[in-house]
């Protein structure tokens, strides 16, 4: 990356001090460095393609994340661009490079310890099929999951392996080829390192290792000194064999006085390493797919739950009617929706979930949806809203429709845990009356969905029939782009009171929702003027009423400073404040871990109640990071006193904040970032909105591999309690209904963590690429305390080819192209090749990467497929790619050689490793 902006986006990653191949925190020498200037780089590129092959310029405005998405998405992304997605992409990935470290910790495969190769290739290779499969299934949140896992393990073997030691400096392609065997292992009794007294040695390698290029790698004991005689050790305080003779180590982890070259070494060649796997991952999903992977991609999701029983005729007819407006209106726009979900239910069916990134298609869709039997009794919207939560991009918006209370209601938990684990804001349009509820259901209400729309940052918009068309305004407001949350508060019982926030210059088309009944308000500018309920045009805004709503749509007029809202009302109500800006933020509960290479992972579920709790905050603004000045993290609860409990801020570098909180509340409580806008030196504020709350219950569960069909894999988790020992219920959801088994019940001792295991059998007719998300809960049989775990896991059938397509080169038609191109446009030349996938599964995609002539080929169902190409002189330079049905990636890259006699008219090569050929020309 040597353009201006390849230098910044790799300052971006690699700023902060140097230290190792460590999970997280900065420095030039880490997994997260490595692996992140590796993703930008690739994302730069395949922005680049997607630019010249859409026929516009590829010129970011800058170097920030929002201008290098904002550049990526084209020419029809007007307004404002959220780099939200593509930050929590790399986060995701990220976290989950750094938790090898924590969760396999001893696994010599992982890390390519102790001469485990064929191992540690092995968790790669099936990595990288378990991510094209996902891929290709749109399930792309495991797919970055994976992907980081298996990118830690391949720069792991640069470190700690003697690769670099051998004078190599490129990438042992036979990592990411499992058809290529891995050659010249040094056997358990060979011995490969000399003793160093001094644990610093430059290279301990054993001369005859190097000279007969022998590969091995540093043996790593965590709690043994125990390894085989002669063997290298990892090195380090941490490993204990590094005691042990021959001592020492050979990993170049860590850039030390005696280890420059080598580290340094490493580092180029584990991230060009991991530029090759993600080039593979690339061409096997293609350009769009990749970079929607990335979370390059503009930020609106529009998702619908709908009822379909027969009293929802209207609704369904307006919810149309909105989708067909959306689609309509914000065509072309950065507004327009990047993803569409539809997710219809009934009783006693829901479902299935319909996705798609064709807004004809979902328009198609939800033109069938009709209104079929049954009246208002109770549906399975919560069974319906968990598809749309499971199957929905993280933080995505979803509008659910329905006229009855929820008949399985036993969901509830599951859907808190859902929205707590995606941040997703979920608002329900309910039209029918809120008393109706059915006898041998007493626990179900239309207030369920009111919790649930309070527990995402949602809306609970309760309306007649009649009124739901002004009602759906809502729906326009938030499918749009770079949306955030400036303030949202929740009173139960109502009371008269306040609400100060601060509108700072970037906002646009603010607007203020209040829900609730028996309410009167006074809005307050920053210069004193004011507007009351009564105004429904007024010199602030202009104010509708439809049901239990209130939209108050700010006046475009400035509006930057302190503004305050004064509610009065003894009802329960809600109020939230949103509008459009790239000043925005991300964040995650985290914990540290110890270890050879500490770090944070994200933890899964609630807080610990009684404990400091730490976040990992990524902030983002109109020109980066760099253009914000964060002045305060806090958290506040929502329904609660207006206790503040502020947290202190460490800068991790590149955006991201780790706040340490001393004390956290008791009560649902929420993120609040206070900071300044350095473009426009206006204050500014903004709020998480899904709610979270603490626990005295913790669960663990790890896993690094995937489910098969038919195949019954065992998860073992552990549950601990700080709270009262006893009997606790254990239950467990997955969204696709897969057979499960695990204990109903553990019993608890305080401080002790009590083992178990959960099953799950994917059926044989499982495609591979499905993920299912699961939720596990414990829960006191009192019901004082609980907390959950959610976890996606990915069906891969298991892969037996890994040969990529072959290419055999047949005809080219004679003549010569003219060496200056000047005087190319009269010629033109011809080229045929045969493509065939041998015994593997079949060729599925053949497509043109480079070069400026038409190609085309016969149906891919044959066993050998004729790809003919054909072009002008002017374009001298062809590459097409070949992947067959299971991932496995083929090229071949043709150039024009005016100094080279003609080619054989036959050659057979595997397309990654077609030569360099000239070829004869033909006169029009």
């Amino acid at each position: 990356m040597t353009s201006l902006l390849g230098i910044a986006l790799l300052a971006w990653t690699l700023s902060g001090p140097t230290v190792a191949f460590v999970p997280i925190g900065g420095g030039a020498s880490t997994h997260i460095s490595i692996t992140g200037t590796a993703l930008l780089q690739k994302v730069k590129e395949t922005c680049q393609a997607v630019a010249e092959a859409s026929g516009y310029e590829f010129k970011p405005t800058g170097s920030s994340p929002e201008e290098l998405v904002q550049a990526c998405l084209g020419p029809t992304a007007t307004g404002d661009v959220s780099g939200a997605k593509f930050y929590s992409a790399l986060q995701e990935i990220y976290m989950q490079n750094g938790l090898v470290d924590r969760d396999f910790v001893n696994s010599a495969p992982h890390h390519f310890s102790s001469e485990a190769f064929l191992e540690g290739r092995s968790l790669i290779t099936q990595g990288m099929a378990a991510i094209k499969a996902n891929i290709r299934k749109e399930n792309f949140q495991a797919a970055r999951e994976t992907l980081g896992r298996v990118l830690h393990t391949l720069q792991d073997f640069y470190s700690h392996s003697n690769w670099v030691e051998l004078d190599n400096t490129e990438p042992y392609i036979n990592l990411i080829r499992p058809d290529l065997p891995l050659e010249n292992l040094a056997d358990k009794d060979t011995a490969t390192c000399s003793d160093c007294a001094s644990g610093t040695c430059p290279n301990p390698i054993l001369p005859n290792i190097l000279k007969e290029k022998k590969l091995t790698s540093g043996y790593m004991g965590i709690f043994s000194s125990d390894k085989p005689k002669g063997k290298c050790s990892h090195g380090g305080a941490s490993d204990l064999t590094s005691t042990a003779v021959p001592r020492g180590g050979i990993s170049k982890d860590e850039r030390r006085s005696d280890n420059v070259a080598l580290h340094n070494a490493a580092v180029n060649v584990a991230t060009a390493a991991s530029l090759e796997l993600l080039q593979d991952i690339r061409l096997a999903a293609g350009d769009n797919d990749f970079l929607r992977m990335m979370g390059i991609a503009r930020s609106s999701v529009l998702s619908f739950v709908i009822d379909t029983t027969g009293s929802m005729s209207d609704d369904i007819d307006e919810a149309r009617a909105v989708v067909y407006e959306i689609i309509d209106s914000k065509k072309g726009t950065q507004d327009e929706p990047s993803e569409y979900i539809l997710v219809p239910f009934n009783d006693p069916s829901f479902g299935p979930l319909i996705r798609t990134t064709d807004p004809n298609k979902m328009k198609s869709e939800i033109s069938k949806l009709t209104a079929n039997d049954g009246g208002d009794t109770p549906e399975m919207c919560l069974s319906g809203l968990q598809l749309a939560l499971t199957g929905a991009p993280a933080s995505s918006h979803i509008y659910v429709f329905t006229d009855a209370i929820a008949k399985d209601i036993d969901l509830k938990d599951t859907i808190v845990a859902l929205i707590r684990s995606t941040k997703s804001t979920v608002s329900f349009f309910m039209t029918g009356a809120s008393s109706r509820r059915r006898r041998s259901l007493r626990a179900a209400s239309f207030n369920d969905y009111k919790d649930l729309a309070l527990a995402s940052g949602g809306q609970a918009i309760q309306v007649s029939k009649k009124q739901l068309p002004q009602a759906t305004d809502v729906i326009l407001d938030t499918s749009t782009s770079a949306l955030v949350t400036v303030l949202q508060r929740a009173r139960n019982p109502g009371k008269q009171e306040t609400f100060p926030f601060t509108l700072d210059q970037s906002l646009k088309n603010i607007t203020i929702y209040i829900t609730g009944t028996s309410i009167t308000f006074t809005l307050t500018n920053p210069d004193g003027m004011t507007q009351n309920q009564d105004q429904a045009s007024g010199q602030l805004a202009t104010i509708q009423t439809v049901g239990n709503l209130r939209r108050i749509r700010l006046n475009s007029e400035k509006h930057t400073g302190a503004w305050k809202i004064q509610i009065n009302s003894n009802q329960p109500y809600t109020l939230k404040v949103t509008g459009q800006s790239t000043i925005a933020f991300i964040y995650n509960f985290v914990e540290s871990f110890k270890g050879p290479h500490p770090g944070y992972a994200v933890l899964n579920g609630r807080p610990q109640a009684g404990q400091p709790a730490s976040l990992m905050l990524s902030v983002m603004g109109r020109k980066g990071p760099s253009s914000l000045s964060i002045g305060e993290v806090s958290l506040v609860m929502v329904s609660g006193p207006e206790a503040v409990t502020s947290g202190t801020m460490t800068d991790m570098g590149n955006g991201d904040i780790l706040v340490t909180v001393n004390t956290v509340p008791e009560g649902e409580f929420v993120v609040i970032l206070k900071g300044t806008d350095k473009v426009s030196n206006s204050h500014f504020q903004r709020q998480s909105t899904t709610q979270m709350s603490v626990s005295k219950v913790n669960i663990q569960m790890v896993v690094d591999s995937s489910l098969e069909p038919e195949k019954a894999f065992k998860l073992p988790f552990s549950v601990m309690t700080q709270g009262s020992s006893g009997s606790y219920s254990i239950s467990a959801r997955n969204d696709r209904n897969f057979p499960m088994s695990y204990p109903n019940s553990l019993t608890l001792t305080t401080g002790e963590y009590t083992n178990a295991t959960l099953t799950i059998t994917p059926p044989d007719s499982t495609q591979s690429g499905t993920d299912t998300t699961l939720t596990i809960e414990a829960k006191s049989t009192k019901g004082a305390d609980s907390n959950y775990a959610v976890l996606r896991l990915s069906v891969v059938t298991k892969i037996t080819d890994f040969t990529p397509p072959l290419c055999n080169l047949v005809t080219v038609l004679p003549d010569d192209c003219p060496a200056d191109l000047s005087q190319c446009k009269p010629f033109h030349w011809q080229l045929s090749a045969n493509l065939t996938d041998g015994n593997g599964t079949g060729i599925e995609s053949i497509t043109l990467r480079q070069g400026e002539g038409t190609l085309s080929y016969t149906p891919l169902s044959a066993p050998i497929i004729q790809a003919d190409y054909n072009s002008s002189c002017c374009s001298q330079v062809v590459e097409f790619v070949a992947v067959d049905k299971v991932g496995n990636v083929g090229r071949c890259y043709y150039e024009i050689d005016h100094s080279a006699g003609p080619p054989a008219l036959t050659l057979s090569l595997p397309l990654w490793l077609c030569l360099l050929v000239s070829v004869f020309i033909v006169r029009p």
